[in-house]
């Protein structure tokens, strides 16, 4: 399980889907005893079967949606263990944070500043954007290109800066 997000890195993952990983990982987690890895995988697959029957009809999640289904959990995860820590109660931010560590190991790495940066430029110059008003198209180009590597609250806050010329 370690090299996983290194296969993400590089595009070369196995023909092992996402999800079959989650739940083979869940298996050796329980094997293991490990409580925060084994309870966490459950809650993902969990997210994940939430995610397949919602809608018209009950449908298999490809990878790219299963990694959408696990950045949003984790980013639950981020948002609880600030509030937490905000609340005075370490102890249960740090529980948060294990979790986050465990769902962190199956996305893709995170972009750094100036690759996000360079991104967003790219965008609002493909999109010949010149204000805020034109910061959707904006987004719908710098979103396709950042693929889940940075959350929408981020990259959202960099469109708005370099629109505003900062």
């Amino acid at each position: 399980m370690l090299g996983l997000r290194a296969g993400w890195e590089t595009g070369r993952m196995n023909a092992t889907s996402l999800k079959a990983q989650l739940q083979s990982d869940l298996h050796d987690a329980m094997k293991a005893r490990d409580t925060v890895r084994s309870s966490t995988l459950r809650m993902a697959l969990t997210a994940v079967t939430t995610a397949e029957v919602a809608g018209d009809e009950a449908r298999e999640l490809d990878d790219d949606e299963v990694i959408k289904v696990v950045a949003k959990e984790a980013k639950k995860r981020r948002e609880a263990s600030t509030a937490y820590r905000e609340a005075g109660r370490p102890e249960l931010a740090d529980t948060e944070d294990a979790e986050l560590a465990v769902l962190e190991t199956y996305l893709p790495a995170q972009l750094g500043d100036d690759e996000l940066r360079a991104i967003v430029e790219r965008a609002v110059a493909s999109t010949g954007a010149s204000g805020m008003a034109d910061m959707g198209r904006v987004m719908k180009a710098a979103q396709g290109e950042v693929a889940g590597r940075a959350e929408g609250g981020r990259v959202a806050g960099l469109v708005r800066a370099v629109l505003s010329g900062r």
